[in-house]
């Protein structure tokens, strides 16, 4: 089963809102020459299901995930559609407990003590910090996550979250991801513009976060 440790390797989750399901296949292809494959597609678009079962039949090497799955009934389609794991911006008691009777990785967002103690008492370790700038960025969700550090907690703040401010959260121990929206924009779509988010994927998996390239490969 997927393990959402998984996506540490790629620092960086693009999550991205598409309309028009022709995008699906560039998009993908564009992710991969990036060298950063992986998505999530949020579920705010009718054509949420078919982008994840395009993608994920026409490119199998990625990690297609699903985002906003808000009630059951949407991870049930969520699932059919091939995605590898299901993430939603709140915590949703009823959600969460269908997702693991339905064995689906499963990772609702947090904003409080409240909700991350909840999720915890779920058994979720991995969560989404969101909407994370307008929360307060990294000081707030350093913060946040020092008391339960020691229960392995994990977060992917998302949410304002950029290319410029990014280093900031991957630096905290509780981060193992971002996510990012500026990977591909609704307009970078809309104008087909492929080479522009290859370019976004390049940099962001080349770069420390703070705009200094890393010797390596990109991955930490």
């Amino acid at each position: 089963m997927f393990d959402f440790e998984e996506l540490s390797r790629h620092r960086v989750v693009p999550v991205i809102a598409i309309d028009d399901v022709a995008h699906a296949l560039p998009l993908a292809g564009a992710l991969v020459r990036g060298g950063l494959p992986v998505a999530e597609i949020t579920f705010r678009s009718p054509v949420a299901a078919e982008v994840i079962r395009l993608m994920t039949q026409a490119f199998p090497q990625m990690i297609v995930g699903a985002g906003t799955v808000l009630s059951v009934e949407t991870l049930d389609l969520a699932q059919a559609s091939g995605a590898a794991f299901a993430v939603a911006p709140g915590f949703n008691p009823r959600v969460v407990a269908h997702a693991q009777a339905r064995g689906v990785p499963f990772m609702p967002g947090v904003a409080t003590p409240s909700d991350i103690e909840g999720a915890l008492g779920m058994g979720c370790k991995f969560l989404k910090f969101f909407p994370a700038e307008a929360l307060g960025g990294a000081g707030m969700l350093s913060a946040l996550g020092g008391p339960y550090q020691h229960t392995g907690v994990r977060f992917m703040p998302t949410g304002g979250v950029t290319a410029e401010n990014m280093g900031g959260y991957l630096a905290l121990k509780t981060v193992f991801a971002v996510g990012g929206t500026w990977i591909a924009k609704k307009d970078d779509l809309t104008r087909g513009a492929w080479d522009t988010i290859v370019a976004n994927c390049r940099a962001a998996c080349a770069t420390d976060g703070h705009g200094i390239f890393l010797a390596t490969d990109g991955h930490r």
